[in-house]
Order: structure tokens, then C-alpha cells, then sequence
């Protein structure tokens, strides 16, 4: 898998090299590639934003400097498959487990990092005609930039690739993963010592008896999920 990733702040991208994620950038599984987006700036101050037409509030990021990005990233490899193009904003589509998995299956994602009010939106639509592109949201909340939005996504989809997990079994059972005890909360999760700090491991898990283990788990599923995601129940 081939990923760009355009922002005014690269080294923001950096904890990617660390971990699952590091690894797999290592082994050559995912080939990352980052980009200043000031490098496409034609005026001495390196600008990427202007104030927004209608009046209000803080700056827009300009589409010149975004045009020259992503043509450069675009025509770089024209052999390669229609690339995605996602943009982090918090007025896409949630992204969800499901999302992560259409992403591990795409071999080539790049990702534009907007800041201030957003990056103006003639970009989208521009790239709409020649490329996938998709709009998505992290959370119902605001960052500052796209960046952190781009590390949760990239690792959450990056650990779905073929070998990046020691155990591929690991995502089945997966909070959220689809099919996984419909799609219900992970329950707890224990390991050595049996006792810590007058704290036991729940018996069944040390009773060897896998299928009343099995229904333990998903009653235990069910009662997290109903505690903290209801809505998930329904």
C-alpha cells in the first residue's frame, strides 16, 4: 500500500514510523510518503491561506498550493490504481471500523491535512472528477489539523493489512470489527498473575472449558456494550 500524507507540519506525521505501523513502512508492506505542502507555495512567505470570502472568522486554506500538491502526488505514478483521496473534516462521514477496512483493501490512499477553517472547497470538487475522493470525521469534535486525524486512520487501517499483526486472528474479534459477536464492545481481558493486588481472574478463564468461555466472553460483550454504547444494542 502506497500512502501520502500533504500538511504544513511533517514532522506531526513522524509517530508513524514507530510500532505496527513503523514496522510495516520497514518491511516495505506500506511505502509512506510525506509532503510539505508549503514546498507548492509560490510567494516568498510560503502562504497556504487567505481570509474567506463571505467575511467571518479565521483563514482558508488556498487552493493554489493544494492544486500543485496533488497533481505532483497524482502524476507520479499514472500506473498506479484511481488513488483515494481523503480528507479529515468533521463534516465527513464517520469513520468507523467498517471505513478502515474499505481503506486497508485501497492500494493507495493520500491523505490531505487541512488546517484553520478548512482547505477551500473548489479542491474537492476539482479532484472529485479525476479521483475517489472522501470526506471523513474522526469524532464529533474539532482539532486544530487533519494530522491527528490522519494517525488514527492510517493505523487503524494499516493493522488490518496482511501481516502487520503477529496474530491476524487479533482483528476478528476486534470492537467493531463486523461479525465480530455482532459487532459488539470487546469485553475484559485478563493475563499472568492470577491474583494482583487482591484482584482474581475470573474462574471460567482458568477453566479450560473453551466453549463456556466463548459465552462468557460475548455475556461479558453484551454488558460493556450496554453500559457504554447503548445506542449499539438498538
Amino acid at each position: 500500500m502506497r500512502i501520502d500524507v500533504i500538511t504544513i507540519f511533517p514532522d506531526y506525521i513522524a509517530p508513524l514510523g514507530l510500532s505496527l505501523v513503523g514496522k510495516a513502512i520497514d518491511a516495505g508492506t506500506i511505502e509512506l510518503r510525506v509532503h510539505d505542502l508549503r514546498a507548492f507555495t509560490r510567494d516568498r512567505h510560503h502562504t497556504v491561506d487567505d481570509t474567506p470570502y463571505g467575511g467571518g472568522p479565521g483563514m482558508v486554506m488556498k487552493p493554489e498550493p493544494w492544486g500543485e500538491a496533488l497533481d505532483q502526488i497524482l502524476g507520479s505514478d499514472p500506473i498506479q490504481a484511481r488513488p483515494r483521496l481523503v480528507v479529515p473534516t468533521p463534516s465527513g462521514r464517520p469513520f468507523t471500523q467498517s471505513v478502515a477496512q474499505e481503506y486497508a483493501a485501497d492500494d493507495w490512499l493520500i491523505f490531505a491535512c487541512g488546517r484553520y477553517e478548512g482547505i477551500d472547497s473548489r479542491v474537492v470538487e476539482h479532484y472529485r472528477n479525476s479521483t475517489t475522493v472522501d470526506e471523513v470525521s474522526v469524532g464529533d469534535y474539532v482539532l486544530a489539523g487533519g494530522e491527528a486525524a490522519v494517525l488514527v486512520m492510517v493505523e487503524a487501517a494499516a493493522r488490518l493489512l496482511p501481516g502487520v499483526l503477529g496474530n491476524p486472528v487479533s482483528v476478528v474479534d476486534d470492537s467493531f470489527a463486523p461479525g465480530a459477536m455482532e459487532s459488539l464492545l470487546e469485553g475484559p481481558v485478563y493475563t499472568k498473575p492470577p491474583e494482583w493486588r487482591g484482584q482474581q481472574v475470573p474462574e471460567i478463564l482458568l477453566s479450560g472449558d473453551h466453549g463456556k468461555i466463548a459465552a462468557w466472553r460475548r455475556e461479558q460483550a453484551v454488558r460493556r456494550t450496554a453500559a457504554m454504547r447503548p445506542d449499539l444494542l438498538e
